[in-house]
């Protein structure tokens, strides 16, 4: 348990199911690998089959993450990278110059994610050194560094010093800031500033929450968090499906036949810029898209695939919809 005391300020304690909480705090619900939702696993993404040493993740051709750090301001509970955050690992980067090596020999890399942990937790001089290495590479053409500090932790950003650098980085390739609001509650005056000093950098920041059982499982929750990040300058991306993680799944996954219906009725509300989110798995095979749904029959669309699986790359499915299945493994095709 890792809570930094500015989040741990958002708890209403007067609240048994502040949803902040339940972000936060671990509860005896973790204990169950298996239950009612199915099957467990530790690694759902895939990262340990697309892991190319010093830390490189590469699934997708035109992309490489960075596993710089394993260390986070605060461990969230439903991480379903859990099993490795804040444990000393091989899927840390210890020389950074090997996976700045690996990225200059594959050409088709256009793009590098730096992920963790958290890596704005990483100190300036050493980030800043980090970012220079891949200035230089011709063929990368942007770069996207995944934190949730913006969050719980946003006083990170009134940092001068590492500020002004983003800025001038951003300015020789562009730079992107994917950050992870999960709801409403999460948007304070203080993550308002931060935001916004991120902004006048001239970095656009994305938002990629989790589709969360007792965090932001109502239309209410989805609409005001849409309409709460659009407010304060940040793209709604993605909604992700609760991955099958264990100690995650049996608490916090909410049925895709119930989540659907929830995303469906939010959008109908959701002016244009808060509705263009895309609600997804992010599954090994690659992201996938949860398009809708008519009566038990689940359509879904592949908008990223592994590279061996080349005409999955925008693959339509439609999957036959059980009240209980919350991931494609618990459901079955339909040839249509």
């Amino acid at each position: 348990m890792n809570i930094p005391r500015y989040y741990l300020s958002l708890i209403d304690e007067n609240n048994p199911n502040d949803p902040i909480k339940k972000l936060a705090f671990p509860s005896d619900e973790e204990l169950v690998i298996a239950g009612s939702m199915g099957e467990t696993t530790k690694d759902p993404y895939g990262d340990d089959k697309h892991n190319k040493g010093n830390g490189i993740l590469h699934k997708y051709p035109y992309s490489a993450l960075i596993v710089a750090t394993d260390y986070c301001s605060m461990y969230c509970r439903h991480c379903f990278r859990k099993a490795i955050v804040g444990l000393p690992n091989d899927k840390t980067v210890e020389n950074f110059q090997k996976a700045l090596e690996y990225i200059k020999e594959h050409k088709e890399i256009t793009n590098v994610i730096i992920s963790g942990g958290d890596p704005f937790l990483i100190d300036t001089q050493k980030l800043k050194r980090m970012l220079e290495g891949l200035k230089t590479i011709d063929h990368v053409n942007f770069v996207r560094i995944g934190t949730r500090t913006p969050v719980v932790y946003p006083m990170r950003f009134f940092d001068e010093e590492l500020m002004e650098y983003l800025k001038e980085f951003n300015k020789v390739k562009p730079l992107f800031i994917p950050t992870h609001f999960n709801h409403v509650n999460e948007i304070t005056e203080t993550a308002t500033q931060a935001v916004l000093k991120i902004r006048e950098a001239g970095i656009a920041v994305n938002n990629q929450a989790v589709f969360l059982k007792g965090v932001n499982d109502s239309v209410k929750d989805i609409e005001d968090l849409m309409s709460g990040l659009t407010k304060i300058g940040v793209n709604p991306y993605y909604l992700y499906q609760c991955m099958p993680v264990s100690r995650v799944r049996n608490h916090f996954q909410i049925p895709l036949k119930e989540g659907i219906d929830i995303v469906d009725e939010a959008k109908e509300k959701l002016d244009g810029y808060a509705k263009r989110f895309k609600f997804i798995m992010g599954h090994d095979k690659g992201k996938i898209e949860i398009v809708g749904r008519q009566n038990d029959n689940l359509f879904l669309k592949h908008i990223h695939s592994r590279p061996e699986f080349p005409k999955d790359a925008s693959k339509m499915m439609v999957m036959k919809l059980s009240d209980g299945a919350g991931w494609l493994e618990d459901m079955e095709e339909i040839n249509l």
